[in-house]
């Protein structure tokens, strides 16, 4: 049966901009990138995981971007992802935030996305 989640979309009113965020900046690698309507369909990957992330936002679901990502992306060490991509200009709330379940911090994208970069 289900064996995995392909892909989350993230939605977005410049996909040029949005592109070159997602791989300039955070490392992400295109796996696909073709015309899908009045868009593109954008699929990025993710060094090391079988989750995609999708650039594309369905007809009637404008109202979603720059709002928050409802999922959280995990690195192994946040302190160490948090100031170097800080350096690359990613704007995070605050710094990194101890838990008893482990270190988070949240970060916009440049649609005003707001995503939580937690530990594994």
């Amino acid at each position: 049966m289900i064996r995995q989640v392909k892909f989350v979309g993230i939605p977005t009113k410049d996909q040029e901009r949005a592109l070159k965020f997602w791989t300039e900046t955070m490392g992400l690698k295109v796996l696909t990138d073709q015309p899908l309507g009045n868009q593109r369909w954008i699929e990025l990957q993710i060094p090391g995981a079988q989750t995609r992330i999708v650039l594309f936002t369905p007809e009637g679901h404008e109202d979603r971007i720059g709002t928050f990502f409802n999922g959280s992306l995990g690195c192994d060490d946040v302190e160490y992802a948090y100031e170097k991509l800080k350096a690359k200009g990613v704007e995070f709330a605050a710094p990194p935030t101890k838990q008893p379940w482990g270190t988070f911090a949240t970060f916009r994208d440049p649609d005003g996305n707001t995503f939580v970069l937690s530990s594994l």
